[in-house]
C-alpha cells in the first residue's frame, strides 16, 4: 500500500484518530496519536518523539527521533467506536536526519531478513502464543485468579475463556491477521493463540497486535491479560514459540526427502542450538522467565528433538510441506523484533559455517547441558558473546545489558514487589 492509499482509506472509512506505534527496546508498545491531516507530514518527514523518555532509545545528546508510518500496517482499531474512526500504523523509527535509527528493533529485524536474502534464503516466521487471563478486582486491577480451572483441549463449561478466544480470533481476522488455531492450555486460565507463517517483520508486526487485541478484549470480558512467563508459582509458564522456515528456490530446506534432512537444515539449526544460551537475556529477558525455566518440565536444555519435551529447539513433522525448526525457550515477554532477528541471525552463521548438529535429545535431556538458570548468567552469557557482538548493534547490546542490571538490582532490593510490578505490567 502506497501513502496516498492510506489518506484515501481515512476518507472513504470516516477515520479521525490515528495511533502510530512502535515498540521500545524491551518490547513495550508505545504509541502517539495523530490527526488524518498530519498523515502527509508523516509519511515524508516522520513524526518526533522525546527519545529521552523511551527505554532504550535515548541518544547520546538527547534529543528527539522521528516516528515514519509504514503503510503496510494499515489497520482499523475494531474495538474503537464505529463513528469517527481510529486507525493504528506501525513505524519504524528515524534519526533527526531522516536515517534509520540503529537501535530500531523492527530495523534490525528487517536487516536479518535481508541477509538472509543475500544468501538466496527466504524466511518465513511464525509463532505460538501463550497467555493467561485473570479475574480484575473492583477496580479493575489484575488478580492472581484465573478465569477457569480448565486444563489442556478442554472445553466449555470449564473453559471458560472460549469466547473471549473467539472474539480475539474474529478480530484478529478483521485486522487481516488469520489465526491458525486456538485452545485452552494446561494451566487454569490459560490460553493459546497459534499464527500463520509470513515474513519476518510482518510476523514480528502480527505479534505486536495480537498482544494488544488480547489486552484490550480480555478488559471487554472484566478479564485480565497476562504475558509474564510465568505467572503463577505453582502452574506452567507462558511459552513463546518461534517457527522458522528457510526456503532456497522455494525448497523449504527444513523438509525431510527420502527420509533425510538437508545439510543446509542441520547447519542451520547447529547455528542456532549454538548460539541459544547467548541470546537468552534477549528471548527471556525478565527475572520471572528463569522461574519459567527452572521448571521440571520447561525446554531448558541446549538439544534439539523431534518430539516435544525439554529440548530448546525442535524439528516437529518434517515430512510436512510446512516444516520448520521451533525455537521453543523464548517467552512472551521478548521483544518479537530481536528474538526473531537473532534466531535468524544464528541460522543463517551455522549454514556459512557448515556445523554439525549434534545428536538428537530423545531420551538424554539430564546429559545436555541447560540454558542460562538466572537472570545473572543470561548477562554474563550476553556480555562475553561475540555473536550477539555481530548480530546486534552495540549500542542494542549496551541498553539491554544495562536494563538487565537494573532488573536485578531491583529484583534483589525487593522480589515481591517487583513480581507484582511486572504482573501487572507484562
Amino acid at each position: 500500500m502506497l501513502a496516498h492509499d492510506v489518506l484515501s482509506f481515512f476518507e472513504e472509512n470516516d477515520v479521525k484518530f490515528v495511533r502510530l506505534a512502535f515498540l521500545d527496546l524491551f518490547g513495550r508498545l508505545k504509541n502517539i496519536a495523530v490527526q488524518p491531516d498530519l498523515l502527509s507530514q508523516a509519511f515524508e518527514t516522520g513524526v518526533p518523539f522525546d527519545a529521552t523518555a523511551v527505554d532504550g532509545f535515548r541518544l547520546a545528546d538527547g534529543g528527539d527521533l522521528l516516528l515514519k508510518p509504514d503503510p503496510d500496517t494499515l489497520c482499523l482499531l475494531p474495538w474503537r467506536p464505529q463513528a469517527g474512526r481510529v486507525c493504528r500504523l506501525l513505524c519504524d523509527v528515524l534519526t533527526p536526519e531522516g536515517t534509520p535509527y540503529p537501535a530500531d528493533p523492527r530495523g534490525i529485524l528487517r536487516e536479518a531478513a535481508q541477509r538472509a536474502e543475500a544468501m538466496g534464503l527466504t524466511v518465513r516466521v511464525g509463532s505460538e502464543c501463550e497467555f493467561y487471563l485473570f479475574e480484575a478486582d473492583e477496580h479493575g486491577r489484575i488478580t492472581p485468579r484465573p478465569h477457569d480451572r480448565a486444563g489442556y483441549l478442554d472445553v466449555s463449561p470449564l473453559d471458560r475463556g472460549e469466547d473471549v478466544r473467539r472474539e480475539i480470533s474474529l478480530t484478529l481476522a478483521s485486522m487481516n491477521i488469520q489465526p491458525e488455531s486456538s485452545h485452552h492450555e494446561r494451566g487454569p486460565g490459560q490460553n493459546r493463540i497459534d499464527f500463520h507463517r509470513a515474513d519476518p517483520v510482518t510476523s514480528a508486526d502480527h505479534q505486536v497486535t495480537f498482544q494488544n487485541a488480547v489486552r484490550t478484549i480480555a478488559a471487554r470480558y472484566g478479564l485480565r491479560a497476562s504475558f509474564m512467563p510465568k505467572p503463577l508459582p505453582e502452574e506452567v509458564g507462558n511459552a513463546f514459540h518461534i517457527n522458522l522456515s528457510l526456503y532456497r528456490e522455494r525448497n523449504n530446506i527444513f523438509r525431510m526427502e527420502n527420509g533425510a534432512l538437508s545439510e543446509e537444515a542441520r547447519s542451520a539449526m547447529a547455528g542456532v542450538l549454538g548460539r541459544l544460551p547467548e541470546m537468552t537475556l534477549f528471548t527471556n529477558p525478565l527475572p520471572n522467565s528463569y522461574d519459567r525455566l527452572s521448571d521440571d518440565e520447561s525446554p531448558n536444555r541446549v538439544g534439539w528433538s523431534a518430539q516435544r519435551g525439554r529440548s530448546a529447539l525442535r524439528l516437529p513433522m518434517p515430512q510436512h510441506r510446512f516444516a520448520r525448526m521451533q525455537v521453543a525457550s523464548p517467552d512472551p515477554a521478548c521483544n518479537p523484533y530481536l528474538a526473531y532477528a537473532l534466531v535468524i541471525h544464528a541460522a543463517l552463521e551455522g549454514i556459512r559455517q557448515r556445523e554439525t548438529l549434534p545428536a538428537p535429545m530423545e531420551n538424554s535431556a539430564a546429559a545436555a547441558a541447560m540454558l542460562p538458570e538466572s537472570l545473572p548468567e543470561a548477562i554474563t552469557r550476553a556480555r562475553e558473546s561475540q555473536f550477539i557482538a555481530r548480530a546486534l548493534p552495540a549500542c542494542v547490546v549496551e541498553q539491554f545489558l544495562r536494563g538487565g542490571e537494573e532488573l536485578l538490582r531491583l529484583d534483589r532490593l525487593d522480589k515481591t514487589s517487583l513480581f507484582q510490578k511486572q504482573f501487572e505490567r507484562y
